[in-house]
């Protein structure tokens, strides 16, 4: 018989009467903590959420000690940085002292008996409501439902480009120039014979 529970994020295997070294707990020398597992093996296995509410592990913290110190070197090549820190984890040595499965059910007929009353209540029965009067009714939506946003009648009209803006991807139009007549250039010959 034996569980696996969880502590300190870190998850142990245990076994009645077994030692170990867990992350700090918050509890005194000789107090009794209780773990909490996550499976519970025996005959059967227990893993599901409404098993594991019955099974108990209950463990005594022995002492609160530190762990060994890890060196922490932090070094970049050719850039004359190095760093040396060092580090010890605070820890709790507990011993499991008992693990049960059926620890509640169990209580539970105990504080039965003591008190003198049964322990399992006599199933009375409710009526049955209707559905729809036991549940809640649905939000209505308002009727005037946010419409699409849409650009109001009124709204300013585009300004018109100019015409020779450059529309993408396009050439630019030439520029309209008026004709004029070119200069009259007189050649040599024309200037020799009549000019």
């Amino acid at each position: 018989m034996y569980a696996i529970v969880k502590t300190g994020g870190k998850q142990y295997r245990v076994e009645r009467g077994q030692r170990l070294l867990v992350e700090r707990l918050p509890a005194e020398e000789g107090a009794d903590v209780a773990l909490r597992p996550i499976l519970y093996r025996s005959e059967e296995v227990v893993f599901d959420k409404a098993g594991l509410e019955t099974v108990k592990v209950t463990a005594k913290v022995l002492g609160h000690v530190r762990g060994e110190k890890l060196r922490v070197f932090k070094f970049k090549p050719k850039r004359g940085y190095k760093r040396r820190t060092g580090h010890r984890q605070e820890l709790t040595q507990i011993e499991v002292t008992e693990i049960l499965q059926g620890a509640r059910k169990a209580a539970a007929k105990a504080r039965a008996k003591a008190s003198g009353k049964p322990s399992s209540k006599p199933a009375t029965a409710k009526p049955a409501r209707a559905k729809a009067a036991s549940a809640k009714p649905a939000r209505a939506k308002p009727a005037a439902a946010k419409p699409a946003r849409a650009k109001p009648a009124a709204a300013k009209p585009a300004r018109a480009k100019p015409a020779a803006a450059k529309a993408p991807g396009a050439k630019r139009p030439a520029k309209a120039t008026t004709a004029k007549a070119p200069p009259a250039v007189s050649t040599k010959k024309e200037q020799a014979d009549g000019s």
